[in-house]
């Protein structure tokens, strides 16, 4: 089963500094029939303008993901950390007990990011914070595993939760596929690009929750940018 959502049906809202969809209920947004994908309870689709962004403010058992798109975004929390982190790149925040953080836009251009969230296996835990950059040269043709909390995915940032967030850039023609394993979930959205799934097309910035699909076919029908996330059902 794939059930398309497409961007011009998702829930958002402009504040004139931020232009934002929400492809789950999320702030004034309210869907009964999108509040969450297995442990997937957010993927926002957020324009940061120039010089402007989110002020400090808490949160606690979550796990947070940012996957930037276009121009950068900074960070900085009550744990000191402090970090840039640029397009294609990632950033994990574990909020665990509780942290405040702020994320701005400090770049000359509007900053493109998702903004993933996904529901940990437990609650509490000290927070912390990482990023690290991910070449799209590196990830062409073939997915790479960002985040992960599954054993095994030694290379990605690490994540409290039983789920991956992978990535591939395709060139018009190419096809990548992902395995979903029996009761797991996928939810996946270009960030660039048209691509079909299984089949069906998907535009820019269109989600695809996936279930009962043993394998995931992404073809490109132009040059593409894919993030997915795999995850368990709750």
């Amino acid at each position: 089963m794939i059930d398309i959502r497409p961007y011009s049906s998702l829930g958002g809202s402009h504040e004139g500094w931020l232009d934002t969809r929400h492809h789950f209920s999320f702030a004034n947004y309210h869907d009964p029939n999108r509040i969450h994908w297995g442990a997937l309870r957010v993927w926002n689709d957020d324009e940061i303008a120039s010089q402007s962004g989110f002020p400090p403010h808490p949160h606690a058992n979550m796990e947070i993901i940012t996957y930037v798109r276009q121009g950068a975004i900074t960070h900085q929390d009550s744990l000191g950390n402090h970090g840039r982190t640029e397009a294609g790149d990632v950033q994990v925040m574990s909020a665990g007990s509780g942290i405040r953080h702020s994320e701005y836009n400090f770049e000359a251009e509007a900053t493109k990011i998702f903004q993933i969230w996904i529901i940990p296996e437990g609650h509490g835990g000290a927070p912390s914070w990482g990023t690290k950059p991910f070449p799209k040269a590196q990830r062409a043709g073939h997915f790479v595993t960002l985040a992960s909390g599954i054993a095994g995915d030694t290379d990605a940032l690490p994540i409290r939760a039983n789920a991956r967030v992978v990535g591939a850039t395709l060139k018009a023609g190419q096809t990548v596929e992902y395995r979903l394993q029996p009761s797991r979930k996928a939810y996946l959205v270009p960030a660039a690009g048209v691509v079909d799934v299984n089949g069906i097309p998907l535009a820019a910035r269109d989600g695809a929750a996936v279930q009962d699909e043993d394998l995931i076919i992404i073809h490109a029908i132009e040059d593409a940018e894919v993030v997915l996330v795999d995850t368990n059902d709750i």
